[in-house]
């Protein structure tokens, strides 16, 4: 009898620690998967953006090149997309060079990303580059 309800105390004891570790597990992933996706949520919109201006650029420098667009047209129309997506570049940042042949577009910007314990700085460079076949 004495020895039956030894072995149960020590069952329990052990049972207390494994059920109490297994909790600052749980607590530990939970963090560590909020912090990911919360990095997520405040990284992938400035990816996307570069990505959907990378794609104007792109398009812009091939219908610059058939319509015969000068350079102001070619940053006004690069600069209402940089406004429409909120991207923090000046219209000043948008290096363009508009020849018969060839057009080259390129812009260079940072984006601050405030991840409450760290300051993350994306640096993106789209650039577009066309020649005509004329």
């Amino acid at each position: 009898m004495i020895e039956r309800s030894k072995r149960e105390g020590l069952t329990r004891h052990n049972t207390r620690n494994q059920r109490g570790e297994g909790k600052l597990k749980a607590i530990i992933y939970t963090v560590i998967l909020v912090a990911a996706v919360f990095s997520a949520v405040k990284v992938i919109p400035a990816y996307v953006n570069e990505y959907q201006l990378s794609d104007k650029i792109q398009e812009t420098a091939r219908f610059a090149v058939v319509n015969r667009y000068t350079e102001d047209q070619v940053r006004d129309e690069i600069y209402k997309t940089v406004q429409d997506l909120g991207i923090p570049a000046k219209r000043e940042d948008i290096k363009v060079s508009v020849s018969r042949t060839l057009v080259t577009i390129s812009l260079d910007y940072t984006v601050p990303v405030d991840l409450l314990v760290y300051q993350l700085t994306l640096h993106f460079t789209p650039t577009a580059e066309n020649k005509s076949l004329f």
